[in-house]
């Protein structure tokens, strides 16, 4: 059987249809909803001697999760599995604004939208994850372009694997990314925001990144903190990890964990593939607020 096999489930809103649009772009043979019912018929379509058919992606349901893990179990058949999770919050939003119905309520499982939530969350809190083959992302603050970009240096079919890295900037007091590999904590470093003629500007603008990373206090983490990341990041490398991410954060998500992003990203881009983004800042936030995560 085809051993390029992705499954793509997780919450109902939390961006499932996104991320079978960014596998399909990568080269995927995407089918939404395979029944499981069809289950026995899948191993002669994936049999087949068909370049269509050499990388696959099924987009399955909290329900019917369990029956294919176990069918590919079964099958001595190795899949990677892509988790995509959303606080409740965000999604009882995303499904209010789309007025999409749930899939818990479309089968008469449940007759509200909180019930539905829950409802199945207690489905996959159930179910054992293979940690080693489940790519695990919270959407909660993700943009649909964000999500498709992480499917996207994850799953490219089309080249040698290659250890990536992204730096995101964020605010603790909008809550830490739940999918990040490494937090790194700068509130401690001096605050452009009690700076009058820097509180409206970000680590984007030079003022501010200069402000940040002239400071002695930032001098001296930087260096004990890029001493880190090298021994980090090449031990990863050495062990074939695919990805990581490296979130930063100070209190809003402005200025000090911009500018040392910012920083980290021109200092690793030249070693390793990287990427950048900054999870807070206004102009990034608002573009797709309510996205069209599906």
């Amino acid at each position: 059987m085809n051993e390029n096999i992705v499954l793509v489930t997780g919450m109902s809103g939390a961006g499932k249809s996104s991320a079978m649009n960014a596998l399909e772009d990568l080269g995927y043979y995407c089918i939404d909803n395979f029944p499981k019912e069809l289950l026995p018929n899948l191993e002669e379509l994936l049999e087949k001697k068909s370049a269509k058919y050499k990388s696959v992606a099924l987009s399955v349901s909290a329900i019917d999760y369990v029956y294919f893990v176990k069918y590919f179990d079964n099958n001595t058949n190795r899949i990677q599995i892509i988790f995509l999770d959303c606080n409740d919050d965000e999604l009882l939003l995303r499904y209010r604004f789309t007025r999409r119905q749930h899939p818990m309520i479309a089968s008469n499982r449940a007759s509200t939208l909180e019930d539905a939530i829950e409802m199945e969350r207690d489905y996959f809190d159930h179910l054992q994850e293979n940690a080693q083959n489940t790519f695990h992302v919270d959407t909660t603050k993700l943009t649909t372009q964000a999500l498709a970009n992480r499917i996207r240096h994850r799953f490219r079919t089309n080249e040698k694997t290659e250890f990536t890295i992204t730096f995101q900037s964020f605010g603790f007091k909008h809550g830490v990314p739940m999918d990040a590999d490494e937090i790194i904590d700068v509130r401690f470093l001096p605050n452009p925001f009690y700076e009058p003629s820097l509180r409206d500007k970000t680590g984007n603008q030079e003022e501010v990144y200069n402000y940040v990373m002239t400071a002695d206090e930032t001098r001296e983490f930087v260096k004990k903190l890029t001493d880190y990341l090298d021994f980090t990041f090449a031990s990863y490398d050495r062990q074939n990890k695919s990805h990581m991410i490296v979130a930063i954060g100070c209190t809003g998500g402005q200025h000090r964990s911009v500018s040392i992003c910012n920083y980290l990203f021109d200092r690793y881009k030249d070693t390793y593939r990287c990427f950048k983004s900054h999870r807070d800042i206004e102009d990034n936030a608002e573009s797709e607020r309510n996205g069209d995560f599906q």
